[in-house]
């Protein structure tokens, strides 16, 4: 009899670790994958486009460019702030904006960007 009680408790141990152990294997979650650097230089364009009313064909040279510069002149990665600007800028000139439309333009897309 003390033998069949201990093979309970043992069976018992065993079982509840194994649950225990499938919980825990089930609760691991896998991270989401990074987004790498062209993926978000895709969706800060996109946006800026989308912000900027772009379509047609002054959407697809603003997208081009957009997404070939991402350094600065000395070859250093474009701040958040710097590449707004760019984007802005390109914006503006693929809508031949100048003189206050421009700056008013600007300024609006600096703002929302």
């Amino acid at each position: 009899m003390k033998m069949n009680i201990v093979s309970k408790s043992i069976f018992a141990a065993a079982f509840s670790a194994s649950l225990w152990g499938a919980i825990a294997q089930a609760q691991t979650v896998t991270p989401a994958k990074k987004e790498n650097s062209q993926q978000s230089r895709m969706a800060v364009c996109n946006a800026n486009a989308k912000s900027n009313n772009l379509q047609g064909d002054a959407r697809k040279s603003f997208m081009k460019a957009c997404l070939s510069t991402s350094k600065s002149k000395d070859g250093k990665a474009l701040s958040a702030s710097q590449q707004r600007m760019v984007d802005c800028s390109r914006s503006a000139k693929a809508k031949s904006l100048s003189g206050q439309d421009r700056k008013t333009f600007m300024s609006d897309c600096l703002k929302n960007a």
